[in-house]
């Protein structure tokens, strides 16, 4: 399983995925992350779902980039090209991997900005091809193992929250979704884009890296619950030691 989130607020993108992939009794390290960057074209493909199918619609779309990149000008554009690919390797694979026990199965996040785009996109992209756009009212998606880290995420993220407060919140939201999940873990891929920079930054964080935030959460949540008020509590603890 796969856990990636994509994050839009006000000032830009923040992307979290983790890198375990597994295949049979093999569990490998590998980025489900993938990274544009062209003048005025920025985005980046996060991918849950088979492997061979995402690094076969990555191949594909990379050609057309090649061949077409001129042409998009709006990242709405660029994923109905990357759409196409999905649908592509679709017809070419899914009668095969059905044979062999298998669903087609490729869930994409795609955010960024290109040069006509008033501002940063966010879009859910489905096997069949089609996609939605998040917005500001619930201003995240998730792939993969998407229902450990979403009380968090509803409750603390809003589109006006800073991407260094985002950053932390999707963290925890991975986190959590690590310790319940056991093919989900370290490390883990984060993906930032700031508003009409048209530069993406990345960086891989490792468990040692992370692990003390990961404790300090843990610390400061069962404190935290230590001091919830306990008048609603003490009316039933007092029947049973009555």
């Amino acid at each position: 399983m796969t856990f990636c989130i994509g994050m839009k607020v006000r000032d830009g993108l923040i992307g979290i995925a983790d890198t375990l992939v597994t295949s049979g009794v093999e569990w490998i390290t590998a980025g489900k992350v993938s990274v544009i960057e062209r003048e005025h074209h920025s985005m980046f493909i996060m991918t849950s779902g088979l492997r061979s199918v995402r690094d076969k619609a990555i191949t594909y779309f990379n050609e057309v980039l090649e061949e077409r990149d001129e042409s998009f000008d709006k990242l709405y554009k660029a994923v109905n090209a990357f759409a196409e690919q999905v649908r592509r390797v679709s017809v070419e694979d899914q009668a095969a991997l059905a044979e062999a026990g298998y669903n087609f199965n490729l869930n994409c996040i795609i955010g960024g900005q290109l040069e006509n785009d008033r501002e940063h996109r966010l879009y859910l992209l489905y096997p069949q091809g089609n996609w939605v756009e998040v917005a500001p009212g619930t201003p995240y998606y998730v792939i993969g193992e998407s229902s450990y880290g979403k009380s968090l995420l509803d409750r603390a993220l809003t589109y006006d929250t800073s991407m260094e407060i985002a950053l932390k919140i999707g963290f925890l939201a991975f986190d959590a979704t690590r310790i319940a999940a056991t093919d989900v873990n370290f490390p883990v891929d984060a993906v930032l884009y700031r508003r009409d920079s048209y530069q993406i930054i990345q960086h891989r964080y490792k468990a040692d890296e992370l692990l003390p935030v990961s404790r300090w959460w843990q610390k400061r949540l069962i404190k935290s619950i230590e001091n919830i008020p306990s008048q609603w509590t003490q009316v039933v603890i007092d029947k049973i030691q009555s």
